[in-house]
């Protein structure tokens, strides 16, 4: 059930109550126990998530590397996006860290929501838009650290 209180989050902030009951019947309550692998790197890409919650850690596995762990998701952080760009499977992993409480929402609903209530779906696809972008910022930042200490300058001098 979507509580009111769910508002502090940013990507639901300002909603008011005829559009968070638009949303209710969108959305699906989820829990996760700690170490519990929410959906893994290549499945097919069916939710979106919003982390109530808990913690939980995005794991990217480069072809011809180790796992890294991209990013880590707190309450109100937004994971499983590949659902919301309609990609057919997702690109990351992701792990409950600790014991974690979500919404999920299926990737086809958001596309439905937005058609019949276009005003708060436009607002929730505008924030997810902010949220993607601003991780695909951080996680540029982080690639580019790891490749910088693993690069040697005394091999390359």
């Amino acid at each position: 059930m979507f509580r009111q209180d769910y508002t502090r989050f940013s990507i639901f902030a300002g909603l008011d109550g005829n559009q968070i009951s638009q949303l209710t019947p969108f959305m699906v309550e989820c829990q996760f126990n700690k170490q519990c692998v929410i959906f893994e790197q290549g499945q097919p890409a069916e939710h979106l998530y919003i982390l109530l919650s808990g913690e939980v850690t995005i794991c990217y596995k480069p072809y011809d590397g180790p796992p890294l762990n991209v990013a880590r998701i707190e309450p109100g952080g937004v994971f499983g996006w590949s659902a919301a760009l309609q990609r057919d499977l997702y690109t990351s992993g992701a792990v409950a860290v600790q014991e974690s409480h979500a919404f999920r929402i299926r990737g086809s609903n958001l596309q439905a929501l937005r058609i019949q209530y276009p005003e708060t779906g436009g607002i929730l696809i505008e924030r997810l838009a902010g949220v993607i972008a601003e991780r695909l910022r951080s996680t540029h930042t982080q690639v580019l650290g790891i490749l910088t200490q693993s690069i040697d300058p005394e091999k390359h001098a």
